[in-house]
C-alpha cells in the first residue's frame, strides 16, 4: 500500500481500481489472505498441473534485475530432456500422492536414496493407493500424511491433507476388512501382536502454532503450555483409540529439535549459526509432556506396550556431535534452491543436491537425509532406555506373542 513492493506487478496493485480492494482487505486480515492463497492453489493443483518428471520450472528475471545474479547462483535450471534422465531409484510412496495436496514429494530428486541405508527392499504400502487391498492388509499399511497433524487444522495451507483422526478412520476400515477376511479371533491376535508406530507432531508446530505471519496473533494470544495441553489431550484420546481397535504394541516418538531444521534456521536469522531457541524449546514442553502421557497410558491399559522413542535426544546427538557421525554439514540441506542454509524453498527439480548426500544431515528444509535416518532407526531399534524407553523395538518385537 506504501509503493514498496518489489516487483513491479506488486507495485502497482495498489494503484489499480479493480486489484486495490483486494490488497486492503488482505493487508488487514491475513487470515483472510492465507485461506484465499490455500484455496487457490487446491485449485491449480486439480487443473492438469504437471508433476513428476513430465514438466519443469523456468525462473526468469528481468535482463538488469539484481534478481537474475540470485537465480544464477541458486538455481540448477535443466532442460527437459536431462530432467526425463533423472529417475527416482524407488518411488516415493505417501497416500498425499492420491489427494490434492501441496504436500507431495512424488518427484526427482526426493527418493534417491529411499530405504538403501537399511537395505529396504520394499515399503509399507499408502492405505490410499489401489493395489493396498486383500492379502496385502496383513502385511502392514501406511496411513501417513506430509502436513497433516494431531489437531485437525494445522497443515490447511497445504489443502489436502490427512490429520491423526482421519488416519484412524482409516486403520477402523483396515480392521474391518481384516476381520472380514480372516475372522474376528485371528484378527484380535494379529493386531496385538502388531508393531504400532505413531511418529507425529512436529506439523503442529511447523505448519501450525510457529508458521511464520499466520500464527504471530495467535502465539500472543496463546501460550507454548496452552498450545501443548491441547495438543496432549486431543493425542491422549488418539492413543487410546487406537488402543480400544486392538494395537497393544505402540512406538510414540517424540518431536525432534525443530529449531535446528534448516527452514526455522532460514526464517530466523537473528540465531546466527546456532539452532533457534523458542522452537526447541516449544517442542521440548511437548516432549516433557507425552513422556507422561505414554507413561500412563501404559499403566492403564491393560496388556498394553506403550514405547517412548526419544527422536529430540538422537537428533540433536546427532546434530551436536555430526562429525564423529561421518557428517560434515549439519545445518544445511542437501537439496536445496536458496537462502544461507537452502530452508527457503522445498526440494524439487530445479534444486540443487549436495555432491556426497551421505555427510549431510539434513536433507532437505524438514527432514534428515537417508543416512541420518538409517541412524535414527538403528539407534530405536537397539538403542538403550536413554534413546527408547522402557524397551527398544528388538526387545518388544521379540518378546512373546499375545494370545
Amino acid at each position: 500500500m506504501n509503493g514498496r513492493g518489489v516487483l513491479k506487478i506488486d507495485a502497482q496493485m495498489p494503484l489499480d481500481s479493480r486489484t486495490r480492494p483486494f490488497v486492503e482487505k488482505f493487508g488487514n486480515d491475513e487470515k483472510a489472505f492465507f485461506q484465499a492463497f490455500s484455496s487457490a492453489f487446491v485449485k491449480l493443483s486439480s487443473s492438469n498441473v504437471l508433476t513428476g518428471n513430465q514438466g519443469f520450472v523456468v525462473l526468469m528475471a528481468p535482463k538488469n534485475s539484481p534478481y537474475k545474479r540470485l537465480l544464477r547462483s541458486s538455481s540448477n535450471l535443466e532442460a527437459p530432456d536431462t530432467l526425463k534422465k533423472r529417475k527416482l531409484q524407488k518411488p516415493a510412496a505417501g497416500n498425499n500422492n492420491y489427494i490434492l495436496s501441496l504436500s507431495k514429494a512424488d518427484f526427482v530428486p526426493n527418493g534417491i536414496d529411499f530405504g538403501q541405508e537399511i537395505g529396504l527392499g520394499g515399503y509399507t504400502p499408502p492405505y490410499l493407493a489401489p493395489t493396498t487391498a486383500g492379502v496385502t492388509i496383513l502385511q502392514g499399511v501406511n496411513y501417513a500424511s506430509g502436513g497433516g497433524g494431531i489437531l485437525n487444522y494445522t497443515g490447511k495451507i497445504f489443502g489436502g491433507r490427512i490429520n491423526l483422526d482421519a488416519q484412524m478412520d482409516n486403520f477402523a476400515n483396515t480392521r474391518q476388512e481384516i476381520m472380514t477376511r480372516i475372522g474376528d479371533a485371528a484378527a484380535k491376535k494379529l493386531l496385538k501382536n502388531a508393531l504400532f508406530s505413531v511418529t507425529i507432531g512436529s506439523n503442529d508446530f511447523i505448519n501450525n502454532y510457529l508458521t511464520p505471519c499466520v500464527s504471530k496473533v495467535e502465539q500472543q494470544l496463546v501460550s507454548p503450555e496452552s498450545f501443548v495441553g491441547a495438543m496432549i489431550s486431543r493425542y491422549r484420546i488418539q492413543l487410546m483409540r487406537l488402543y480400544s481397535m486392538g494395537a497393544r504394541k505402540i512406538v510414540v516418538a517424540n518431536v525432534g529439535p525443530i529449531g535446528c531444521i534448516p527452514f526455522q534456521r532460514e526464517i530466523n536469522p537473528s540465531a546466527g549459526d546456532g539452532c533457534v531457541v523458542f522452537p526447541n524449546q516449544v517442542a521440548q514442553i511437548f516432549n516433557s509432556q507425552l513422556r507422561g502421557l505414554v507413561k500412563e497410558l501404559g499403566a492403564n491399559l491393560l496388556g498394553s506396550t506403550f514405547i517412548y522413542a526419544d527422536v529430540y535426544r538422537i537428533v540433536d546427538d546427532i546434530i551436536q556431535n555430526y562429525s564423529s557421525y561421518g557428517f560434515e554439514n549439519a545445518n544445511s540441506a542437501c537439496c536445496h534452491v536458496g537462502g544461507r542454509y537452502g530452508g527457503l524453498i522445498p526440494c524439487g527439480p530445479t534444486s540443487k543436491v549436495c555432491e556426497d548426500r551421505s555427510k549431510y544431515v539434513f536433507w532437505d528444509a524438514y527432514h534428515p537425509t537417508d543416512t541420518a535416518n538409517s541412524i535414527i532407526a538403528m539407534r530405536l531399534i537397539d538403542g538403550d532406555s536413554a534413546d527408547i524407553w522402557p524397551l527398544n523395538i528388538r526387545h518388544l518385537m521379540g518378546s512373546p506373542p499375545l494370545d
